[in-house]
């Protein structure tokens, strides 16, 4: 019976060989869809879910409140995770990771250094808490001693080639050397933090025991039961407020003469927070994350697009199969005549269901495979087409053709397994595209097509409001000019000779000014200090800060705006003494127009309660350092040396041809360094770089979400064209135009279109305004960009109808009416 229904099947899809094409193609494309999105949707969810440990293991941060600024790190105490392991039993295992930036590495033997930037500072505990497999080396041994260093197998290659690197060494800037005594396999790519290499934290040169300082990402392993469940986090975390308590407190008595209760008294916070590696990624909202994470919300985004674009490829298959119902209407007929049960029948359709869309995912796994590479570009992932191959995905590849056939058919044979044979056989099914028949099959139909459009008018808003707020992102005064202004990258290396190097390049003809500094706008140093007015160490007249460390030329190389005041100059040899403030730091201090000339000041050990005092000589205008996001926050800065970075702004000129003037003279004064740079707008741009990418998606995804609407739509229109053929040639014998003739078929799909929009308006303002409440600086949504949306969605679906309509109207009406 089966061979028989599939034999049937294949004949029928031959004999409408036009619309099988419609039917095939849109299920193919609208599978193919959501199979990516399903891949990148499955990518963002695995991130480190490939440690053993994965559901035992949680980071410690901070959540701070203090001066009425609510800050979440990432980053915790030093001793947090000692202290944990010793006080707490629940605690199986802590370890500590610390980023220190870029670091020039060199074998030794060499002349030339290569820039590392995935450098972290490790405990020996790291291989107990996550999964880092070695190919060479001993886990447990590999940096419990000094000046060792485990480095992944990319990094081996890179310095040692095909030689065996154990036991060799590794110069780090110059000064530190170590030896590698473990390779570990390269870190996933779905993984928070990268690392090629692991220096042991013996060897971090840092002022240990402080638990006001927060630099050290820190995790804990939690104890399993007897019963194997792991500990509860929940309870476990409430554990974490007698550690601020016990350790905290005292520390901050001793920095601002407070008690801890006097802290919470005055509306301020500290707290330890718990995270769930697993939950990182996607879920953190913390700052100072060791690489940058996704967000949740695009993922359900996306997989409600993949769900639309899903139901709107089976959305045309219903109306395309119901619609050839006329077709079919007469076989339906004689087969109950000659004792067909409408089981059987409803067999057959559903047979006819299955095989198109288990036509439509082969297709779709071609389509997959090709665009993957695509994918992967936009979204800056390493998704394999052999993913698809895991038992899991195989199950989905199986199952989901049979149930979309299912889904997409079960209506479709209802229908046709329902009609009457007497009614049939004597003509009673008029209008089967238009339902007539009854009255119910038009709502139905029409709702579908109506669900189509909106869902395609939603994606088309969205798609639009993304590119609104990026473009803004994008041309926004951001107070500070990040054009043509090149950063030269690691210039410590250059050591005593750094402001000559300056120099030298502020004398090439295109460069304006040089500033050395590592503090700048765009992604960079950060250092938070809290500062008083001078005199009064007051938690409610103290103001956290960001204090950066520049030199005299730097608001004129980053393009910033005093608002008063002066900016530091080498004429006053009393500004190593001074401070400049941004619009937000001097509100805090009595407004621009009283701030000059005070006297603020900040700790310089809080445990010996040093101070250092500044004198207030300018304000400038605010500037954005971090992501649009989040407001500006207060912002110093003071004379002091940082010569991490060098930047120099440049006249429009030959850009490259100065910057191989500007790396000749760097490997004159820096020989065997590398030359690394940066622009500062591409620095920028790398902020927004996941909006830029969900925009680009989401145009991606809509176009094809609106060419599958179309498609179905297409084939409707071909339909009621055909249905309609001897009315068409009867309008047009008593004198109709071509345009009332298509303006005829043109406007009932044109209504359920309209209705679309204003279904989706509202709803696509509710959701563009709750993804907009995320920025602090956003763009308003406009009302043109619904008529836009509108006019957009109209425009192509009268594209669509007008085709096959105008079509129709210029058929000969002698051949339509040749049988009557």
């Amino acid at each position: 019976m089966l061979t028989n229904y599939l034999k049937i099947a294949w004949r029928n899809l031959l004999k409408q060989r036009g619309l099988t094409f419609i039917n095939i193609f849109g299920l193919a494309l609208g599978l193919a869809c959501c199979l990516l999105i399903m891949l990148y949707v499955a990518d963002e969810l695995s991130y480190d879910r490939f440690h053993t440990k994965a559901n035992r293991i949680y980071r410690i941060g901070i959540d701070v409140k203090f001066t009425g600024v609510d800050t979440k790190m990432a980053a915790a105490a030093d001793p947090l995770g000692p202290t944990l392991k010793q006080d707490y039993p629940q605690v199986e295992q802590f370890t500590r990771l610390h980023p220190r930036g870029a670091w020039q590495v060199k074998r030794a033997g060499t002349v030339s250094s290569i820039r590392e930037q995935n450098v972290l500072f490790a405990d020996s505990t790291v291989f107990d808490v996550f999964t880092l497999p070695l190919v060479a080396g001993d886990p447990k041994r590999a940096l419990t001693q000094a000046n060792t260093l485990v480095i992944s197998e990319t990094a081996a290659r890179r310095h040692f080639g095909n030689a065996d690197p154990m036991g060799k060494t590794l110069t780090l800037d110059n000064r530190l050397t170590f030896t590698v005594t473990g390779v570990m396999r390269d870190l996933p790519q779905n993984s928070h933090f990268k690392a090629d290499f692991l220096a042991t934290m013996l060897n971090d040169e840092y002022t240990w025991g402080q638990w006001l300082a927060n630099n050290h990402y820190t995790y804990i392993v939690l104890k399993e039961g007897r019963d194997g469940v792991p500990t509860d986090p929940t309870t476990f975390a409430k554990n974490l407020d007698a550690v601020v308590d016990k350790y905290v407190g005292p520390q901050l008595m001793g920095a601002m003469g407070i008690s801890l209760a006097k802290f919470r008294e005055a509306g301020n916070r500290f707290r330890y927070t718990m995270t769930p590696v697993t939950d990182i990624h996607l879920h953190s909202k913390h700052i100072n994350e060791l690489s940058p994470g996704g967000d949740i919300q695009y993922v359900y985004i996306f997989s409600a697009v993949a769900l639309f674009i899903l139901l709107i490829a089976c959305i045309n298959f219903m109306n395309l199969a119901t619609a050839r119902s006329a077709k079919r209407a007469r076989e339906v007929g004689v087969r109950k005549v000659l004792g067909s049960e409408r089981g059987q029948l409803m067999g057959q359709f559903m047979s006819e269901s299955v095989l198109t869309t288990v036509l439509a995912m082969a297709l779709a796994l071609l389509l997959v495979g090709l665009s993957l590479p695509l994918l992967n570009d936009l979204a800056a992932k390493q998704i394999q087409f052999g993913q698809l191959a895991t038992p899991r995905w195989l199950a989905v590849l199986v199952c989901f053709p049979i149930g979309v056939g299912v889904l997409a058919g079960v209506y479709p044979a209802f229908f046709l397994s329902g009609f009457r044979p007497i009614q049939v056989l004597k003509g009673g099914l008029t209008n089967p595209v238009r339902g007539r028949l009854q009255g119910s099959n038009f709502n139905l139909r029409s709702g579908l097509v109506v669900f189509q459009f909106m869902m395609s008018v939603l994606l088309i808003i969205g798609t639009l409001v993304v590119y609104r707020q990026i473009t803004y992102i994008q041309t926004k005064n951001l107070g500070f000019r990040r054009d043509q202004v090149l950063i030269i990258n690691d210039t410590y290396v250059l050591d005593k000779s750094i402001d000559a190097f300056r120099q030298e390049v502020l004398r090439l003809p295109g460069v304006v000014s040089g500033s050395v500094s590592g503090f700048l706008p765009t992604p960079s140093n950060r250092s938070n200090t809290v500062f008083f007015p001078e005199g009064q160490v007051d938690q409610n007249k103290s103001v956290s800060m960001q204090n950066w460390a520049i030199d005299y030329d730097y608001a004129k190389t980053m393009g910033m705006q005093l608002v008063a005041g002066r900016d530091f100059s080498r004429s006053f040899g009393s500004d190593s003494s001074g401070i400049v403030l941004n619009e937000t730091a001097a509100k805090f201090f009595g407004g621009v127009k009283n701030v000059l000339g005070k006297r603020v000041m900040r700790f310089d050990d809080p445990v010996q309660k040093n101070f250092r005092a500044y004198t207030v000589i300018g304000v400038i205008k605010n500037f954005h350092y971090e992501s649009l996001r989040e407001q500006i926050g207060a912002v110093s800065l003071v004379l002091s040396p940082n010569n991490t970075a060098t930047s120099f702004r440049l006249q429009e000129a030959d850009i490259p041809q100065l910057l191989r003037q500007i790396e000749a003279k760097w490997k004159k004064m820096a020989p065997g360094q590398p030359f690394t740079y940066d622009f500062m707008d591409d620095s920028f741009a790398q902020t927004f770089r996941a909006e830029e990418r969900v925009g680009t998606l989401a145009l991606v995804f809509a176009v094809l979400a609106i060419l599958i609407a179309c498609l179905g739509l297409f084939g409707l229109a071909a339909f009621t064209a055909e249905q309609r053929t001897k009315e068409i040639g009867v309008r047009k014998v008593l004198g109709a135009s071509v345009t009332s003739l298509v303006s005829l078929l043109a406007k009932d799909f044109l209504r359920l279109v309209l209705i679309a929009i204003l279904v989706a308006s509202p709803l696509a303002w509710w959701a563009m305004t709750r993804w907009l409440a995320d920025f602090a600086y956003r763009i308003n949504l406009e009302w043109w960009v619904f008529v836009l949306a509108g006019l957009l969605a109209v425009g192509i679906a009268l594209l669509t109808v007008s085709f096959q309509s105008i079509k129709a109207a210029l058929m000969n009406p002698v051949k339509s009416l040749r049988s009557e």
